[in-house]
């Protein structure tokens, strides 16, 4: 009798977004003649930068010619996009080879996948408020998972304990959900951890294109002592309006070694057995935005979505409603006004102003009585929501 994966058993019935999808698409089927704002989903709304466009045809062009079509990419990714991501590394005074660089079609796939590599009796610690993806797919493989408590009284910077042994840890920052950023005092004090206990980091970077402040490290590999404990994941979702376009990478140190077995080679392994790479003509437009030209038409973007990031912290700031977030990230973490919440206050902002955001429950116990707002929406409907915010909550 073929048998299935008990382990799914475990985790909550509906992925979040499913469950605001369903609510949303209720009440927009009963009130057909309400303009709804989305600022809930992280998903980008800006097309992409011209020259990444131009670099995808050219590769696609490339396709339909003898001499220059190209049939199964390397596994790893091609020289070119991972000599590209290296060189941006130097740009903020990381060194890391090109050899290091593995390409894959967005960092959740590699979150999702990288416990391939480790035996379920691994113990896992995440902190919480936490990104799903950590979570739920840990459980797929039955580990132990252990939370490190991110809250208000510590502004969502969760830091490890002595007390605590993990054999895997999940760090995020610029943080998704809460917007709260490690600075490097803080990044040390885990990466120290996790030597001393050798334990690994997965550390995911997606949104170190929005950090602006000095002593917020952009990559876990600026911080001595990261290499011998931490492997580091980026995607261009965020970075470049990638969403539907799907790239990003993992960075394995060679020499990182974790119950005597090389980490790059194992997953290596398992990379080419289990993924056929990313197409060329997506490449060839991740590799255009690491270009001079590339970096300056995505700064742009990242720029516009920072812009709308300060008009809904100011907004909150006018009504006293606290939050983190919306200077490094571009996610704004608040309070639910008057005890609400997260679920309720979802709600009430749907029925009222018909603005829909991101419950925090759905990242955790510690997400309860918050709520996320994404700045990825277009300028005109952030400016829209937040008068609509000030309507409702101005006193």
């Amino acid at each position: 009798m073929t048998k299935v994966n008990k382990n799914f058993d475990n985790l909550v019935p509906n992925y979040l977004f499913a469950d605001i999808a369903k609510r949303t698409n209720a009440f927009i089927e009963a009130n057909p003649d309400k303009k709804l704002i989305r600022l809930g989903i992280g998903d980008v709304t800006l097309p992409l930068a011209p020259i990444v466009v131009e670099e995808m045809k050219k590769g696609c062009d490339e396709l339909g010619v003898k001499e220059t079509f190209k049939g199964y990419p390397d596994y790893e990714g091609y020289a070119f996009l991972r000599e590209a991501i290296a060189d941006y590394y130097k740009g903020f005074g990381v060194t890391i080879s090109a050899d290091e660089v593995l390409v894959n079609d967005g960092a959740k796939s590699d979150a999702g996948n990288i416990g391939d590599i480790f035996s379920e009796d691994n113990i896992v610690l995440v902190t919480d408020p936490v990104y799903p993806v950590y979570v739920d797919s840990n459980i797929m493989s039955g580990r132990k998972i252990l939370y490190a408590d991110g809250n208000e009284e510590n502004n969502f910077c969760a830091m490890p304990d002595e007390n605590v042994k993990a054999d895997i840890i999940y760090l995020c920052s610029p943080n998704n959900p809460t917007g709260a950023c490690l600075n490097k005092e803080q990044l040390k004090a885990w990466v120290d951890n996790a030597n001393k206990n050798n334990s690994l980091i997965i550390y995911d970077a997606a949104y170190e294109a929005f950090i602006e402040e000095n002593d917020i490290p952009r990559s876990i590999m600026e911080i001595e002592g990261a290499r011998t404990c931490a492997i580091e994941m980026c995607s261009l979702s965020k970075t470049a309006g990638f969403t539907g376009t799907r790239c990003g990478y993992t960075i394995i140190p060679k020499e990182l070694e974790l119950d005597g077995t090389n980490i790059y080679k194992l997953w290596y392994r398992r990379l080419s057995t289990k993924f056929n790479g990313v197409s060329y003509p997506v490449q060839c437009a991740a590799a255009a935005v690491f270009s001079e030209e590339g970096q300056k038409q995505t700064r742009e973007n990242i720029a516009y979505y920072k812009e709308n990031a300060k008009i809904i912290a100011n907004t909150m700031d006018e009504l006293g409603i606290k939050y983190t977030g919306g200077v490094n990230s571009p996610y704004i973490w608040l309070k639910c006004p008057d005890n609400m919440g997260s679920w309720e206050f979802f709600d009430y902002l749907l029925e009222k102003i018909n603005v829909v955001g991101t419950p925090g429950e759905g990242f955790g116990k510690n997400g309860a009585g918050w709520f996320r707002l994404t700045s990825f929406g277009d300028r005109e409907n952030t400016v829209e929501a937040m008068k609509r915010f000030k309507e409702l909550f101005k006193k």
